[in-house]
């Protein structure tokens, strides 16, 4: 272990990553449970609200998003100032990115369907970063060749067809495929070369004088919501605790 640790992680200088994707993911996976418990009327932790104002925790995950960022360009990709960075940089995404829902729709949805966005987010993020971790690299240039290294035109024409089909894939409605196509080109061939969503912009473009590709397109899509919508609410509900019930109320006093 500690020989793989070295050469595929230390030496090509992942280290400040893999710190950061492991305190990133620990951040969320602690902070979920204190709002869990929180929720639950559990244990000693309760709401900040100094004054009547409720404290979101992406507040101090903004700021030390921003101090561990800075702090990592300005320590490079060695040494302890390095590490600390990327411990700050992935606490602060954590808490961050818990609360995604919340900064998209500028509202508190944390417990509300909606909020069920930001477990979304924290997985596919905690995925990305692991496959670049992994090794791979956007658009496919980890698998260029040496040779074709050599050659900026080969370079760049790889990337060029990889996000191509990438854009395709999220134009036709397939924002996850889209998004882990960048970094596994293979997923957004896949997804580009299949039907559309039915209400994707390529649908509404391109299916409008076509009936029986919109109806291939609903019925297909139909059916891999019926397949997976459930294991993904019940993967949502698992890792976010959205199926709990809320404490019952405190009676008057």
């Amino acid at each position: 272990m500690g020989h793989w640790l070295e050469r595929n992680i230390i030496e090509p200088g992942k280290l400040p990553l893999l710190l950061a994707l492991a305190s990133f993911i620990l951040s969320f996976v602690i902070v979920r449970t204190i709002t869990r418990m929180i929720k639950a009327g559990r244990g000693p932790f309760r709401n900040i609200s100094p004054g009547g104002m409720h404290i979101h925790h992406v507040v101090p995950g903004v700021v030390l998003t921003v101090v561990g960022g800075f702090g990592a360009v300005a320590s490079g990709r060695q040494g302890a100032g390095a590490a600390i960075s990327a411990v700050l940089f992935g606490v602060g995404a954590g808490l961050v990115l818990d609360e995604f829902a919340l900064i998209l729709h500028l509202h508190d949805v944390y417990w509300s369907e909606q909020g069920r966005k930001s477990v979304e987010v924290v997985v596919i993020t905690a995925a990305l970063v692991a496959l670049v971790l992994s090794g791979f690299l956007p658009f496919g240039v980890n698998e260029v060749s040496e040779a074709e290294r050599g050659s900026r035109g080969a370079v760049v024409a790889e990337v060029a067809v990889n996000f191509a089909f990438a854009l395709f894939a999220l134009v036709k409605g397939k924002l996850r495929i889209a998004v882990v196509g960048v970094l596994v080109p293979v997923v957004a061939v896949v997804g580009a070369v299949r039907l559309a969503r039915p209400d994707s912009p390529w649908a509404r473009r391109f299916y409008r004088r076509r009936p029986r590709a919109r109806r291939r397109a609903r019925k297909r899509a139909e059916r891999h919501d019926a397949r997976w919508n459930r294991v993904t609410r019940r993967l949502q509900d698992w890792i976010g605790g959205f199926s709990e019930p809320p404490a019952p109320p405190s009676p008057p006093s």
